[in-house]
């Protein structure tokens, strides 16, 4: 009854702002704060027709490119430092490094290696996504239990056996911590790689759209963006629901017991 109590409450307020959005802006006659009525409009002729396929699509594409070379790289890199003394020492100061510059930062270095392609937007992405989930992975191998990983020993794990069962289960819950704040950067250096030079994209058509005074389709592509955003962020927290199940229900119990 609790939970569908917040479920209530957590679609209930979107749809009241929207709906004071809806009548307060009705008889807007301000160029910057057109009615949504307006705005609407060019969503659906802009986003669901014309530029879906030009731009929405290449947009998505280099997201999901982007987070899937910046997590698996991430989470391989992770465990080789986290396990391998050696690695660690000889990589620790090159990656602090790098983690203290800012991920919008680093799009001009890659305008001037590759360009303006759609390559230069996923190795941006790539990179700036990299380090969250790459610390979060070495902090949650630091933090197993190592008497869990002495019994490993005592029953004769194999490497791989002792990684796949017991390690990576046990640092799961930090690794998907990490790569949700990697899935947020990304998706702020999506938008910023696309705001730089004529490239395609919902980032692009927005900031011309602003530079031609086009307000309502401004509007339209920050409304986007939102929409967008929210989606990855509930596609992200299922996926994690279902991979740590065990992790979930187990502090559940313990909340109430």
């Amino acid at each position: 009854m609790r939970r569908l109590g917040l479920w209530i409450l957590g679609i209930g307020i979107p749809v009241v702002l929207l709906a004071v959005w809806w009548f307060g802006s009705a008889s807007s006659t301000d160029t910057f704060f057109p009615p949504l009525a307006d705005i609407l409009d060019r969503f659906r002729a802009l986003w669901l027709f014309d530029h879906f396929a030009s731009d929405v699509l290449v947009s998505l594409r280099n997201l999901a490119l982007g987070f899937a070379a910046a997590a698996l790289g991430a989470v391989v890199v992770g465990f080789v430092t986290a396990l391998c003394a050696p690695v660690r020492w000889a990589v620790d100061p090159l990656i602090h490094f790098l983690r203290g510059i800012p991920p919008v930062a680093l799009v001009p270095i890659f305008i001037s290696l590759m360009g303006f392609g759609p390559e230069m937007r996923i190795a941006s992405i790539a990179l700036a996504a990299f380090f969250p989930t790459f610390i979060a992975t070495v902090d949650g191998l630091r933090a197993v239990d190592r008497n869990l990983v002495d019994v490993t020993h005592v029953y004769r794990l194999r490497p791989a056996e002792r990684v796949m069962s017991v390690m990576l289960p046990a640092a799961g819950p930090q690794i998907f911590s990490g790569l949700q704040v990697s899935l947020q950067t990304a998706f702020v250096v999506m938008i910023a790689s696309e705001m730089l030079g004529p490239s395609q994209g919902i980032g692009a058509m927005t900031l011309l759209a602003q530079q031609s005074f086009m307000i309502p389709d401004m509007w339209a592509g920050i409304l986007l963006l939102g929409l967008i955003g929210f989606a990855a962020n509930l596609a992200f927290d299922l996926v994690r629901r279902r991979v740590l199940a065990w992790y979930i229900e187990s502090r559940r119990l313990a909340r109430a017991s």
